[in-house]
């Protein structure tokens, strides 16, 4: 567990990085947003930040399940959380259809789909992680041993939800 945390660590600077540039681009840029674009929609992201970072709750409950012995349990709660990341994934490839500026739109537009797209990237692996997960919980007798799988993927799945609730208030309320 402890070199999965320090993975985690190196994820956080290459992300606070990204969130350093885009607050001194925004801050010192004379044009910000692409012509005839006025800000983003906020709706919708509400939305689906309101179902990713409830999804924290989900898998949490999972863990707890698993913990029980309970797999019935464990799997409901599990498949919750691979269905509101996959939602979550959904609503933001329907927001990147509707938008009216692309990747090459300005320095906002580039670094938008920069941190939207590698936090998406980091969804779909934690999707990908607890579908794994998911599949090895029919093994018999899988978590015999100890549950350090469904423990490093709720962490990592944790990390992606702190770190979408930051680029929430930075790019959708820091408007």
């Amino acid at each position: 567990m402890f070199g999965f945390v320090i993975f985690l660590l190196s994820e956080s600077v290459i992300f606070f990085s990204f969130f350093a540039g885009y607050i001194v681009y925004k801050t010192t840029a004379q044009t910000w947003l692409p012509e005839g674009v006025l800000g983003l929609e906020v709706r919708e992201p509400a939305i689906n930040t309101v179902i990713l970072v409830s999804s924290s709750l989900t898998i949490y409950l999972a863990e707890r399940y698993l913990h029980v012995k309970q797999l019935w349990g464990f799997r409901a709660f599990w498949l919750l959380t691979i269905a509101m990341g996959s939602y979550f994934l959904y609503g933001q490839a329907i927001e990147w259809s509707h938008l009216d500026f692309g990747f090459t739109d300005g320095v906002f537009g580039g670094t938008f789909y920069l941190l939207t797209g590698f936090h998406g990237l980091h969804v779909f692996a934690g999707v990908l992680l607890q579908l794994i997960m998911l599949v090895r919980s029919f093994i018999p007798g899988n978590y015999d041993r100890g549950e350090f799988g469904v423990a490093s993927t709720s962490l990592f799945w944790h990390f992606v939800d702190v770190i979408w609730i930051i680029l929430f208030l930075l790019i959708y309320i820091w408007q």
